[in-house]
């Protein structure tokens, strides 16, 4: 199989997506007092968390960056790792966002946000897709 399929350019635009998102977060936090804190008017709460959290924040943002964009680009490469280190952003994704829905009750935000994930890992998990990358 040398097509691609097509899940793979759309699993990689999300990962690029979240890439851009977290970078954006990091940079808000890092630099305060800038045009990016209009981004916190989606959530106060979620700012105040993260501000509670302090550096730490920063760096696993930054890090969760870097793996998103990572992954993103070794898809489009057709690279056994990086559909690898989808899946686990993907799973990593899900799970906390069953345990944030156990901690807050809100079921809009945390079960729709976990069902997007497990339809990124069911998409990966297809036998097409895996055929695709274990075939380089």
């Amino acid at each position: 199989m040398h097509q691609r399929p097509k899940t793979v350019p759309i699993v990689s635009a999300f990962l690029f997506a979240a890439a851009a998102m977290a970078a954006l977060v990091a940079a808000s936090l890092l630099v305060p007092h800038t045009p990016l804190d209009r981004f916190w008017e989606l959530s106060r709460r979620a700012e105040a968390e993260f501000r509670a959290l302090g550096r730490i924040a920063e760096v696993l943002l930054l890090l969760v960056g870097i793996a998103a964009c990572s992954a993103a680009a070794g898809l489009l490469r057709r690279k056994k790792w990086a559909w690898w280190l989808a899946l686990l952003l993907f799973a990593v994704n899900g799970s906390g966002d069953l345990v944030s829905f156990i901690l807050t009750r809100d079921w809009l935000r945390t079960l729709s946000g976990a069902i997007i994930a497990a339809g990124f890992v069911y998409s990966l998990s297809r036998s097409s897709v895996r055929r695709y990358f274990e075939q380089n």
